[in-house]
């Protein structure tokens, strides 16, 4: 088998998991995401030892060893990583990572400082 199609393959996981990164809002398909960025790289490095073992008759298999090694991590990082985010989602009651960062910057709807109309500023102090 050439290079080239787990490389394609790779390159497709890693874009399909840059999008989902950059385009969802929900935490847990984000962490989803990254972990497919992640499932690319190991596929790349797995690749790339095979090609370079077959080119230079090595037989240390660096590359497998290092993705034995992602994949210890990404376990761990979804493991804390849902963890943390069903602690925000008891706390806060969503998920949804625009409206965190606007509760976290102090412009929620219970901020007597938010940029709300006059009338519920109003009704709020009376």
């Amino acid at each position: 088998m050439h290079l080239a199609y787990p490389a394609v393959l790779a390159a497709l996981l890693f874009c399909t998991g840059l999008y989902g990164v950059l385009a969802r809002r929900n935490a847990i398909l984000v962490l989803m995401s990254v972990e497919l960025m992640l499932n690319a790289v190991n596929l790349n490095l797995v690749a790339f030892d095979v090609w370079l073992s077959r080119a230079a008759r090595d037989t240390l298999h660096s590359g497998q060893a290092l993705t034995l090694f992602t994949i210890a991590v990404a376990a761990a990082e979804i493991g804390i990583g849902l963890a943390i985010v069903l602690a925000v989602y008891r706390n806060r009651g969503t998920s949804d990572i625009d409206k965190l960062r606007d509760t976290a910057e102090g412009h929620g709807p219970d901020d007597p400082d938010s940029d709300a109309p006059a009338a519920e500023k109003a009704e709020a102090t009376a």
